[in-house]
This record gives structure tokens, sequence and C-alpha cells, in this order.
């Protein structure tokens, strides 16, 4: 099949080959072809001269993800033998935006620039390091402070904040908005009000999509400082999902000791730098074992881990906590006194994430 054709000395390409370049391409913003979202305006091509030009219709312009896919069409029309292509975009109108889900999330206050909330996203390159209860900790301690903070639990298969928390009832509705549980001075929302008995979920990733922006369009989360993410591990569908719906946040990256959990976090490390995120640093979880009776340290996962990740990473290791549970204070739930230790390192993580610039 030919892609294009000689005529003289004229290279020729057709309408028809550019609509073949531009029908699969997707709004970097709604992930839909532009022609499902009639964003392709307009196509005239020169078959004399090979010039192209089309204008687009974009979610938004003016970004960076703009620039990129301007690129990378006007490489892929020369190859088939535009001499010259002039891409024009647009946005696209507001009845056609307020089809998609994904739209009227980036349009809620807390992720349209309307409030002054911080995101703060907690990460690990896999299940099992302690993420979570970095998380519950780290509001915590932000709240402590006298911070107002809220915890989405965006683990959706794996949540367990509420229950972390010691938390046993369930959101209310006031009109149509839902109000977070609060515990420990910390709003929070997760899969786990949603769900019965502990069952697990067996949704697929668009259900899932819905149920996480429904966390942030129909929450009323009121006046918020940090609002804390407990990402799922690793950089599955979920994990990508999150980062591309909030707006540029803070992250932490969680690992332990273990020179192989390091080099797991980092590809967490890179999709958050690779969606824009700035990186704190690094927390190295279940550290050390100090026992009671001699007050020795024994490194029961190995060492250096976390170094080895915030060196990779090129940011600064946070802490490095010790294997412990909280005192029996708490019922059950995983949140250390503000006297034990371990608190206090939260204490110190929490004032790096303030000072944070």
């Amino acid at each position: 099949m030919k892609v294009f054709e000689q005529k003289g000395s004229v290279t020729l390409i057709t309408k028809q080959q550019v609509m073949t370049i531009l029908r699969p391409v997707k709004d970097p913003y709604i992930h839909k072809r532009l022609h499902e979202m009639n964003g392709i305006k307009a196509v005239h091509v020169d078959e004399e001269t090979g010039k192209v030009k089309a204008e687009l219709q974009l979610a938004q312009i003016g970004t960076q993800a703009q620039k990129q896919l301007y690129e990378e069409l006007v490489e892929k029309l020369k190859l088939i033998g535009a001499t010259e292509v002039v891409l024009q975009f647009g946005l696209l109108p507001e009845e056609e935006l307020n089809k998609y889900p994904v739209y009227k999330t980036k349009r809620s206050p807390l992720l349209n620039g309307e409030t002054d909330t911080e995101f703060l996203a907690i990460a690990s390159g896999k299940g099992g390091v302690g993420k979570s209860t970095v998380t519950v900790n780290l509001a915590v301690a932000l709240a402590r402070l006298g911070k107002k903070v809220g915890i989405i639990d965006a683990d959706i298969y794996g949540f367990s904040v509420p229950a972390m928390m010691g938390v046993t009832t369930k959101p209310t509705l006031k009109g149509n908005q839902i109000i977070p549980v609060e515990a420990y001075g910390v709003k929070v929302m997760s899969m786990d009000f949603f769900v019965e008995d502990n069952e697990p979920v067996i949704w697929r990733g668009p259900r899932l999509g819905k149920m996480l922006n429904s966390f942030f369009i129909e929450v009323e989360w009121g006046e918020l400082d940090y609002l804390l993410l407990d990402l799922p591990p690793g950089t599955g569908d979920m994990a990508l999902n999150v980062h591309t719906t909030i707006p540029t946040s803070k992250e932490i990256i969680v690992t332990t000791p273990h020179k192989t959990a390091a080099y797991v976090a980092s590809r967490a490390g890179k999709m958050a730098i690779n969606t824009n995120h700035d990186i704190i640093g690094v927390i190295e979880n279940m550290a050390y074992f100090e026992s009671q009776l001699t007050g020795e340290k024994e490194y029961v996962f190995g060492r250096g881990g976390g170094q080895s990740l915030a060196d990779m990473l090129g940011v600064s290791l946070l802490a490095q906590l010790p294997l412990t549970q909280p005192n029996d204070q708490n019922e059950g739930a995983s949140v250390y006194q503000e006297d034990e230790p371990t608190a206090e390192a939260y204490q110190r993580i929490a004032k790096a994430v303030i000072d944070f610039k």
C-alpha cells in the first residue's frame, strides 16, 4: 500500500492520509479521540505543494501536553510527505466537555485552583511497605501542628485507612454532598465506606475511576490545608489515574531498607516526576527493630534501601522509621500517641512537609 506518491518533483499527500494520522489522536486531558469529541474542526491539504493545515480543538491549550502533541503530529505528517505543517489549536466548547466525567472532576473547586489546598500523595513501588501507616500518621501529625487535613484512601483495592484510624462510622449526606468521617482531627474518605463486611472490590478500571472522581466532586471537604492521598502501590492504571486527576502535588515515596524494594519504588518516583509532581523525599519504613531490653538495633530487612532510593531520585531521605507498633491505648488503631518516639519522628516529617517549597 502506498503511503505517498511522487508526481514530477513534488511529493503528494492527500487529505485521506492526513485523516488517517489525526483520527487516532487522543486529547491529552480527556483521553478520548479528537474525532469522537468533534475536535478535528478543519483539514486542508494542498496536494500540489504538500502543505497541510489543520484546526484542532482540545480540552486545554497552552500546556506542555499540547506542545508535545504538536511536535508528534508534525513529525508524523512530514513522514508521509507533508512539506509544511500548520496546526492551529483551540478550546473545545463547554457543552462538549461537560459530557466527560474527568472534565467535571477538574472543574471541582478542590481541583481547579479555587482553594489553597495542597495535595500530598504517598506512594510506594509495592504493597506491604507501610505506605498507609505513613499516610495516617503523617496526616495526624499535620493536624497536631494545627493544619486542616483530609485523607483520600485512593488505594481502591487495598483500602485500609478507616480501620487504621479506628473509624467505625459511615459518612453522612448533606443534600447531594457526602460529609467525610473525622478521626484524630483528620477528615477521611475511603472505598471502605461503600462495601459491606470487608468484601473484595472486583470492579474494573472505569467504574473505579468514577468512584475516585466522586471523592473529589461529591465530598464536602470544607477548608483544607492538606489533602493526603494514599495511592495504590506501583504504577498501574489506578495510580496513573490519581496522578493525572490531581493537579501538581507534593509526593513522598515509601520503601523498606531492602535494596530490591527501593529499586521497585524508584518507578513510583519516576511516575511522579513524569506527571509533574514534586517529590519531597523518601521515608524508609521498618528500618530497624530496637530491643526494649538491650537497646540494640537489629536491621532485619537489610540496610541502605532508603538512601539508595533518595539518591536515585535526587531527593532527601526524610526519616528512617523503626519496626514498631503503637501502644495499647489506641484500641487497635495504627496511630501513635504524641509522646511515643515514632510519633515524634512523624512530627519532624510533618514540619519538613510544611517547610518544603
